[in-house]
């Protein structure tokens, strides 16, 4: 039997977003975008309980800072005590995760959407996604972009600015771009 679009994207294998039930998803993801980007005058409380409604995961005390914006939500998993600053983008077309207590600045994006580098497969309208994966105690500068695939150990940091296309090792300090190890 052949998997749907939204299997395939699940599993980040080649789909086409345009599928309705993928589209359906997304909708539902920008109505509720909608009610959550009017939250800033209210309660750290108040927010958690509606991120609660659309993420895949959000632990206690995790606190997302409106405008926040996303694809889908169910794939995103926040863990307790983490902090996304003002202006956070999550292309989340597959899984990504942020550990406990991590600090994430203002206007970071982490993006777990790619595309195919063969030109008659964009041509197509394929797309494709590769999970991210952020641990525990980590801090992501202002304006950092994480790319698709990448993991980032515990207690990293990752400097402002910086444009993140391969792993972070555990406790590593990067910046720069593309973000290259500081010593």
């Amino acid at each position: 039997m052949s998997q749907s679009e939204m299997q395939k994207m699940l599993a980040g294998a080649l789909y086409r977003a345009d599928d309705a039930e993928i589209s359906a998803a997304h909708r539902k993801a920008c109505a509720w975008l909608e009610r959550y980007n009017a939250t800033l005058a209210v309660s750290i409380a108040e927010r958690h309980a509606l991120l609660a409604e659309l993420l895949g995961e959000v632990g206690a005390g995790a606190n997302i800072r409106p405008p926040f914006y996303c694809d889908y939500g169910f794939n995103i998993r926040v863990g307790a005590g983490a902090f996304l600053n003002f202006n956070c983008v999550i292309l989340d077309v597959v899984a990504v995760n942020i550990g406990e207590l991590t600090q994430i600045g203002p206007g970071v994006q982490i993006l777990a959407a790619d595309h195919p580098r063969d030109p008659a497969q964009r041509r197509a309208m394929l797309e494709s996604g590769r999970p991210v994966s952020i641990g525990a105690n980590c801090w992501i500068g202002a304006g950092a972009l994480i790319l698709p695939g990448v993991t980032i150990g515990d207690d990293a940091i990752v400097g402002a600015g910086a444009v993140v296309t391969r792993d972070v090792a555990a406790r590593a300090t990067v910046a720069g771009n593309p973000a290259r190890r500081l010593r």
